[in-house]
């Protein structure tokens, strides 16, 4: 077993050291910096697309807050407007009804004003047609009482003890 390779001697080893030096000093000289360079470069591009996704996550988080606490105000927005739309409908319906009872008691005001006019009316034309027929009644009786001399002594005798006793 005469391979050189099998059993390597002294100048194989020297010559295969030179060789493995010449190709780690080329390696180093040319391959290792652009290699190196690129791992580097790699590593920051990977560090800063996660500071990157970090900063998209912390950025969407403060979106889904704000998201929230103005819906939060909407809410609360939806709610003071509903309530004062229940508070304008409900003012509204008792200023109705109590503008519709105001004119009621008007009317009701006027209609027994009304009542008490036609009534005053009333009796004042049933007073005239009484004293107008009193005046006839009484025209009636003192003729009747006039036509007879002794009865005209009596009735102002009768008179004049009637204004003496007052």
């Amino acid at each position: 077993m005469d391979n050189p390779l099998v059993s390597p001697d002294l100048g194989l080893i020297f010559w295969s050291a030179i060789a493995f030096l010449t190709l780690l000093f080329i390696l180093g000289k040319f391959a290792w910096k652009p290699i190196l360079g690129a791992v580097s470069e790699r590593e920051e591009g990977i560090r800063s697309a996660l500071a990157s996704a970090e900063e998209a996550k912390r950025e969407m988080e403060n979106l889904q807050a704000d998201n929230e606490r103005i819906l939060k105000e909407a809410r609360v927005e939806r709610e003071a407007m509903l309530k004062e739309a229940r508070e304008l409908k409900e003012k509204m319906i008792s200023d109705a009804k109590e503008e519709a009872q105001a004119q009621a008691g008007k009317m009701i005001e006027q209609a027994q004003a009304a009542i008490e006019s036609e009534k005053k009316s009333a009796m004042a034309e049933l007073k005239n047609h009484v004293a107008g027929l009193s005046v006839e009644i009484a025209e009636k009786v003192v003729r009747g009482e006039l036509s007879n001399k002794s009865k005209q002594l009596e009735l102002v005798e009768e008179m004049l003890g009637e204004a003496t006793l007052k």
